[in-house]
């Protein structure tokens, strides 16, 4: 785990002076080693490097090779790292060391962008072939890794955090109000864009190929291979968990959990324990009594952990102890993501951070098996839209409940439609709904076309970037075993009909409950988040601070906001109770701008 930074022909006084501010701009993201070197006039790379394995201060990045004619920086872990090893031996090539980076190094330099195809793991990549004087620049296609760039005059500047590009000076730092809108229904900005008007994201599952004039040479995408003619059942869904939690708890360093008590961290935990009869470092939070009920991931993660005998840590968050770590959590934020999970994650990776250097996430398997209420809506919309039409109108009703009047107004007689407005916080606007269904590609009408268009959005543009950003932080790397390729594949080898049985998780579980672990199998779904309509009823410093900081956001910025978003900021206290998620997003979006002094 590493950040990355890249400088492409710019004038070449101003290249050194801007890598290094980029290099120590991303230095939590690695803090064992930073170096940077010249790579062409104009044409810098750096890293900073996170030791989790190979951990020899000769694999520190830029990697060169013995000629030093190829280089390499980049951010992740390679988990084929060993089949590729055994076949660049076959090939003659001689290792120095035991690194993925290495392996990488070497496999690069051999097969180029083409090479990247064979990769399995979460990487974002800067591979410089000097002999070709071509820049590789590569991102998986689960978009585990971040990487954002700024292109201008065919000048380039590629950093894992937007605060590297800011720190170069080269890019000024003009807040994207354009952004609100999408931010308002999505919790994030639109997949290709960022909050500064100059800095993009660079797309998952990309390849790119520069020259040394920035000029593009080949481009193309990735895609999952391998899955044909292969098993899909639930002994081959346990084979393929379980050799993807051994290797991604594969670690020279300590690993830890972050333990919901929910079915999926849970399962994670129960794999690794069979194999190994090894307990781990677990770590949930709890919320004071009167929320406990509600918010129950406490107790059960308490019971899990101790069905194995494990070291378990439980961080207490209360509406004061939010207070006091808001302002660093916000400055901290590298882009503002709606989701309060993100900052239950970043307390408990600023707790882990004492005890390990990798910490493994449930991460993934809602959006594979339907996990979400949202997925069992829909699947209720494939199997009676007809009769669901007529009845949309209801949706106007003043006293139906407002979970039901978002779905009512969310039908609508194209399928994907309809599941566009169930997965955002509220009916999208025609322009942002179009853009939405172009944005993932065309894979049917169905559940498994719905889940793929989560994987594309939701996944990455949430729930991903909420566990780097928060792990990062506090240098951890963030690992997601539901996201290893081969268990992709299978998945992407089931029916229509296959992914419809297995709403709500079914698969998993089943393991669960055949593992002794039945009580968490029966569990309700709950999200991970905080007590926000709770603390804001009943705390009255909270309750201030989210008034306080919306009407100052409604002041200086509210001829910038689209008029559903303007209303709330406007009438918190009346829209609270039916609305909280949205309240939570603007004052985080808020809280966010005034911290970074955007």
């Amino acid at each position: 785990m590493c950040g990355i930074n890249l400088l492409l022909n710019l004038p070449e006084g101003l290249s050194a002076q801007a890598i290094v501010a980029m290099m120590e701009a991303t230095s939590h993201r690695g803090p064992d080693a930073s170096n940077y070197t010249a790579v062409a006039p104009g044409t810098f790379l750096a890293a900073n490097r996170l030791k989790i394995s190979g951990m020899e201060d000769a694999a520190n990045q830029p990697l060169f090779t013995a000629d030093q004619q190829q280089v390499l920086a980049w951010n992740g872990a390679l988990y084929n790292f060993g089949d590729l090893r055994n076949r660049l031996l076959r090939r003659g090539v001689v290792m120095r060391g035991g690194s993925d980076s290495e392996v990488l190094l070497h496999w690069l330099t051999l097969f180029g962008e083409e090479g990247v195809r064979d990769l399995q793991g979460m990487f974002s990549l800067v591979f410089v072939d000097r002999s070709k004087e071509k820049v590789l620049i590569a991102r998986d296609l689960t978009g585990q890794k971040p990487l954002y760039f700024s292109q201008s005059n065919g000048g380039w500047l590629f950093s894992s955090e937007i605060r590297g590009i800011l720190a170069s000076g080269l890019v000024p730092k003009r807040l994207d109000r354009s952004q609100f809108m999408p931010y308002f229904y999505l919790r994030h900005t639109l997949p290709s864009k960022t909050f500064f008007e100059q800095i993009r994201q660079f797309p998952a599952g990309k390849v790119l190929v520069l020259g040394y004039n920035g000029r593009e040479r080949a481009s193309f995408w990735l895609s999952i291979k391998g899955g044909a003619g292969m098993r899909t059942n639930i002994a081959r869904f346990e084979e393929l968990l379980t050799d993807s939690v051994m290797t991604h708890f594969h670690a020279e360093v300590p690993v830890g959990i972050i333990l919901s008590g929910g079915a999926d961290s849970t399962l994670l935990y129960q794999l690794w324990y069979n194999e190994t009869g090894i307990p781990l470092r677990s770590y949930t939070v709890a919320f004071e009594g009167r929320y406990e009920r509600e918010f129950s991931d406490a107790v059960y993660a308490r019971q899990v952990a101790a069905s194995f005998r494990g070291e378990h840590r439980e961080i207490k968050v209360s509406p004061k102890m939010f207070l006091e770590h808001w302002e660093p959590y916000c400055k901290g934020l590298d882009q503002p993501v709606g989701d309060s999970a993100g900052f239950l994650t970043w307390m408990i990776a600023k707790e882990a951070r004492r005890d390990v250097k990798v910490l493994v996430s449930g991460a993934g398997a809602d959006e594979l098996l339907g996990g979400y209420n949202r997925h069992k809506a829909f699947l209720n919309y494939l199997n009676y839209s007809p009769a669901l039409n007529k009845i949309r109108w209801m949706n106007r009703l003043p006293l139906l409940p407002a979970p039901y009047r978002k779905y009512l107004s969310g039908i609508a007689q194209d399928p994907m439609e309809t599941y566009c407005h169930l997965a955002a916080l509220e009916r999208l606007p025609r322009d942002l709904l179009e853009y939405l269904k172009g944005h993932t590609s065309n894979e049917g009408v169905g559940l498994k076309a719905a889940l793929s268009y989560d994987r594309k959005l939701y996944l990455i543009e949430d729930v991903l970037k909420v566990l780097d950003n928060s792990c990062m932080a506090f240098g951890i790397e963030g690992r997601s075993p539901y996201l290893d390729y081969p268990i992709l594949a299978m998945f992407d080898e089931l029916s229509e009909a296959a992914q419809q049985a297995l709403i709500g998780k079914k698969w998993v579980k089943e393991l669960l409950t055949s593992k002794g672990q039945e009580a968490v199998a029966k569990r309700s779904k709950l999200g991970f988040g905080l007590p926000i309509l709770g603390w804001y009823k009943h705390d009255g410093a909270f309750r201030s601070s989210v008034l306080d900081t919306l009407s100052r956001f409604d002041t200086d910025f509210g001829a910038d906001l689209p008029p559903e978003m303007r209303k709330l900021t406007q009438s918190v206290n009346r829209e609270m109770e039916r609305r909280y998620l949205q309240v939570w997003n603007l004052y985080l979006l808020a809280s966010w701008i005034y911290r970074h002094g955007s």
